[in-house]
């Protein structure tokens, strides 16, 4: 019998992975690695974890109304334009 470690850091991959394996008929084991949670983000990963704190903090000062924030139309319309620079 042969081990084969694999670790695998997305979703799809694991699915892919699996759905290989199950087509071969083998058995595997799989193992969640808790560590990874507990490691420090890298710096695109913190970027986006900043991003949505400080949207849900916006989110939540709006509902306290504290701030109005734009709708979505408005929203749109900024990005388009500055798509177009």
């Amino acid at each position: 019998m042969t081990t084969l470690t694999v670790n695998i850091d997305n979703k799809k991959a694991e699915k892919a992975v699996k759905a290989v394996l199950d087509a071969l008929g083998l058995d595997y084991n799989i193992e969640q690695n808790v560590d990874a949670a507990k490691r420090s983000l890298n710096e695109d990963e913190q970027r986006v974890y900043n991003n949505l704190k400080r949207s849900f903090t916006k989110i939540k000062m709006h509902k306290e109304g504290k701030v109005k924030l734009q709708n979505a139309k408005e929203a749109i319309s900024e990005i388009e334009a500055s798509l177009k620079d």
